[in-house]
């Protein structure tokens, strides 16, 4: 039952997707219209790392979901960096987790507003890259963050900590917990989002080392950020799988709900949670029993270096090539590794001996 569920959003999804090509060949007047009326052909140029930060800038965010409690304080993070630079901040997006030809109108729509540049977390990276390229022959900066395109798609991507730590730390968390032992599943976003598949590919990984041969991963399931998809999907791994002793949900709008369904079950304490939260959202459940361990990194810190990175390249500080350097404000330096990535920072694990010391 469960498997032709999967199928039908395979191909719902895949319908999405061709949608949302499609969608990319709208627009209107751009910025390279303007350019190639006068003959200027867009260039990334050289990176001049004491050119002075510009002012004046419109720099667009546009999240998975501009509903989601994650985001609301990743872009809160992103305007205030804005606001100080000295420039205008402006956000769109979907209410909707899986609206990925609404997210594609998203990006033509800052492409048309002819902003500076925008800071984009990618629901699909496929659907998403024509309309990007579009933005980037327009002269406009993108950077992705949190989830990433493929990297021609964009100038930066500025990533929560390296996605091998992330994947292989949240398989070490539930080990501990499960005594090395048992059947466990992963709850994830959707399928199509690129920081999640990512992550599971390093849990995998890690769950070759011989240390966890007791341990098997039973199912990938998908909550697509959705509150209520989320708690039903914990509830019929629950069911379907009677034996259970973890899950490892890698989305903040996912670990929320699993825990929420567990806190209030015969399950509670019994089948282990962990993954990917904020300290806000999962204090209760720390407090109260269902969840000894999660980790994060400060959200709000990921939008303030994915907006000071695309004012560093509006500016011409940097380009997006690897070696690049670049100064993020009181965050410190930051050096563009591999593929334009920057990684924020390694992960914090929260439980009950730390959690009030955080607020978001």
């Amino acid at each position: 039952m469960r498997k032709a569920s999967i199928r039908r959003t395979c191909a719902a999804l895949a319908a999405v997707t061709s949608l949302a090509l499609a969608a990319t060949a709208c627009g209107g007047t751009t910025k390279e219209d303007v350019k190639n009326e006068s003959g200027a052909a867009a260039s990334a140029g050289k990176a001049d790392p004491d050119a002075a930060t510009k002012k004046g800038l419109t720099i667009g965010f546009l999240p998975k979901q501009v509903n989601n409690p994650y985001f609301t304080t990743a872009d809160k993070g992103g305007e205030k960096a804005v606001e100080e630079l000295g420039s205008t901040y402006k956000e769109v997006g979907p209410s909707s987790a899986t609206d990925t030809a609404g997210q594609v109108s998203y990006v033509n729509t800052l492409t048309q507003q002819q902003v500076d540049a925008m800071a984009v977390s990618a629901q699909d990276p496929g659907a998403l890259c024509t309309a990007l390229k579009q933005a980037m022959r327009n002269g406009i900066k993108v950077v992705t963050y949190d989830s990433d395109t493929t990297p021609d798609c964009r100038n930066a991507f500025v990533s929560q900590a390296g996605g091998e730590d992330l994947g292989r730390t949240e398989v070490q968390l539930l080990a501990e917990q499960i005594d090395y032992k048992g059947e466990i599943a992963i709850l994830s976003a959707a399928q199509t989002a690129t920081n999640q598949n990512a992550w599971i590919e390093f849990m995998k990984d890690e769950l070759k080392d011989p240390r966890y041969e007791d341990m098997k991963l039973v199912e990938v399931a998908y909550g697509n950020d959705d509150a209520q998809q989320s708690f039903q999907q914990t509830q019929g791994l629950l069911q379907e799988y009677p034996n259970l002793k973890g899950i490892i949900s890698p989305t903040t709008v996912g670990i929320k709900a699993a825990a929420q369904y567990l806190s209030g079950s015969k399950y509670k304490g019994k089948v282990k949670l962990t993954g990917l939260g904020t300290p806000n959202d999962m204090r209760k459940y720390v407090k109260n029993g269902t969840v000894e361990a999660f980790e994060l990194w400060d959200p709000a810190k990921l939008g303030e270096l994915a907006a000071r990175t695309a004012v560093a390249l509006s500016s011409g500080q940097i380009t997006g090539k690897e070696g690049e350097t670049f100064k993020a404000g009181a965050m410190g330096e930051y050096t563009i590794g591999k593929d334009g990535v920057i990684n924020l920072g390694k992960p914090t694990v929260f439980n009950a001996g730390n959690i009030d010391q955080f607020d978001f």
